[in-house]
C-alpha cells in the first residue's frame, strides 16, 4: 500500500525520581528513611570502605573531567576576547571593569559576614551525615581524591 506512513505511538510514563528513589530499599537501607541514618549499623566496614571508595572515585573521575573542560572554556573564552580585542573588533573598558569589580567585592564582603539559613541547615544536616557514617565518608574521600588522581 503506497502512500501510507506508519506511526510509531510509544507511550511512556513519567517518573519523578525523588519519589520514586525514595521508595527503593536499597536506597532507605543504605542511607535509612531521613538520608542522615548510620550505614555502620547496617553494613560490615569493609563494605562501606568499598562503597564509599568506588562513589568518591567516581565523583572524583566526573570532577576532574568536568573541571578540565570548564577550565578551558573559560581560558579559551578569555583567549579568543583577548584577540578580539587586539584585532581591534572590540573595545574594553578597563576602567568600568575594574569598577565593576570591585563593586562585586564590597557586596561579597558585606554579605560574607554571616551565611544564610538555608546553607547552615544543610551544613548541620551535612555534619550529621558524616559524624553518623565516618567510615563511608572517609571511603569516599579517599576515593575522590584517587578520582581526582586518574
Amino acid at each position: 500500500k503506497r502512500g501510507e506512513k506508519k506511526f510509531n505511538t510509544e507511550t511512556f510514563d513519567v517518573i519523578e525520581l525523588a519519589e520514586h528513589v525514595k521508595k527503593q530499599q536499597w536506597w532507605n537501607k543504605m542511607f535509612g528513611k531521613n538520608n542522615s541514618g548510620p550505614a555502620a549499623e547496617k553494613y560490615s566496614v569493609a563494605k562501606q570502605l568499598a562503597i564509599g571508595g568506588v562513589s568518591g572515585w567516581c565523583a572524583g573521575y566526573l570532577f576532574q573531567k568536568v573541571g578540565k573542560l570548564a577550565a578551558s572554556a573559560v581560558g579559551g573564552g578569555f583567549f579568543l576576547l583577548q584577540i578580539a580585542h587586539h584585532t581591534g573588533y572590540i573595545q574594553i573598558d578597563w576602567k568600568r571593569v575594574e569598577q565593576d569589580v570591585n563593586k562585586a567585592k564590597k557586596q561579597l564582603k558585606l554579605s560574607s559576614d554571616k551565611p544564610p539559613k538555608e546553607v547552615r541547615t544543610k551544613f548541620n544536616e551535612v555534619q550529621v551525615f558524616v559524624k553518623n557514617n565516618i567510615v563511608l565518608t572517609g571511603g569516599f574521600a579517599g576515593g575522590f581524591l584517587l578520582g581526582l588522581a586518574s
